[in-house]
């Protein structure tokens, strides 16, 4: 009787209080249970092979403390087309404005020239020849000395930088942009084409079972990718040699085709053991991507064609187009017309983008192509 008393005397209120204190300090509790294990689980005893697939954020117990620099050095294969000259003009001038800006871990530039000898650029933007293939062994895809002039630049180059972006002409900076890459795990953005799993039966040719499963396989391709030099190091022979055998293989080259090389490094990449933090907003490619927000790399391989309405027509030429394939045998001319409205934001920020540096590059269509 004592006891119920007391408790009729204890005010509402606090009886309110109590619990929700108790309801806190549990949910605090279990949350610090679940974080510990989810990203513990993600990484074996030695804290450096990944136990999942590929993941899309780097877990806390593996970040880099945010004060930390960790510069990287651009490189990007070209040949001394005018198509591709025109186009490492674009991507060089986008470097130098973001380069030096609060966020930017952005390094030393490489433009890997894979044509044997020196053109007429060489003053413009920082490059280092290498040869390309022997006569007739790329069978007219050119993207195969890609990774041969990765093999031989990084044997015979002095880099500075710890970490390599690979990156391509047709990539345009849209910002500062940050080393992605976390020590041992090399960044890279996922590309919807790329499905290991979906093309077992050619991968499992190149990356043998005992290797383990598929899924380490990354749905990636050689570009963009931010990794550690001494890693680039190693794959990079193999991943040569892949993309070779992929080529020598007529049902692999037919099925992979113009994203052959792209296979190539993701299993050379495997065969290694390594695995990519999965960057979505490492790159975007108008006109599938409307928007440019948050992400850092531009990249326009796709045509965009609209009609005056503002609505795509892809696959027909449209009446407002800009396709970097219309100028394969020069750059595109000074203030090309912006797209009509109703275009998605990506594709008006190329066009102003593509304006900017061809309005600010000396000697744009002269004889510097």
């Amino acid at each position: 009787m004592i006891g119920r008393k007391a408790m009729a005397h204890i005010s509402p209120l606090l009886l309110v209080l109590l619990s929700l204190g108790f309801f806190f300090a549990t949910y605090n509790f279990l949350t610090m249970v679940i974080h510990n294990r989810a990203t513990t689980a993600l990484v074996d005893e030695s804290g450096r092979h990944l136990l999942s697939d590929p993941i899309i954020e780097m877990p806390e117990n593996v970040r880099k403390p945010k004060n930390a620099k960790s510069p990287f050095h651009v490189a990007l294969t070209a040949t001394d087309a005018p198509y591709s000259k025109w186009q490492c003009r674009i991507m060089y001038y986008w470097y130098k404005k973001n380069k030096d800006l609060p966020g930017s871990e952005m390094g030393g530039f490489t433009r890997i020239l894979h044509s044997g000898s020196p053109d007429n650029l060489m003053d413009e933007i920082p490059t280092f020849v290498v040869d390309p293939l022997p006569a007739g062994l790329d069978r007219g895809y050119v993207v195969l000395n890609r990774p041969w002039a990765f093999v031989q630049w990084l044997e015979k180059a002095t880099i500075e930088e710890d970490y390599i972006l690979m990156a391509e002409p047709d990539h345009i900076f849209l910002r500062p942009m940050p080393n992605l890459a976390h020590g041992d795990y090399p960044a890279a953005f996922p590309f919807f084409y790329i499905r290991p799993a979906q093309n077992e039966k050619l991968v499992r040719k190149y990356y043998p079972e005992e290797y383990g499963p598929v899924t380490n396989v990354d749905p990636i391709g050689n570009s963009p990718v931010i990794i550690k030099k001494d890693m680039l190091e190693k794959i990079a022979p193999t991943w040569m040699n892949v993309s070779l055998k992929m080529k020598d293989d007529p049902e692999t080259d037919k099925v992979f085709g113009w994203v052959l090389e792209m296979y190539a490094y993701a299993v050379a990449s495997a065969l290694h053991g390594v695995q990519h933090i999965l960057q979505k907003d490492f790159m975007l490619q108008p006109p599938w991507d409307l928007e440019t927000t948050k992400k850092f790399i531009l990249h326009y391989t796709y045509g965009c064609d609209y009609n005056l309405k503002g609505e795509l027509t892809y696959g027909k030429i449209g009446e407002w187009r800009f396709d970097k394939r219309s100028f394969l045998r020069g750059p595109p001319p000074r203030n090309l017309s912006l797209p009509p409205p109703g275009v998605p934001e990506s594709v008006v920020t190329l066009v102003k983008m593509v304006n900017e540096a061809t309005a600010n590059i000396p000697h744009w269509d002269s004889e510097k192509i």
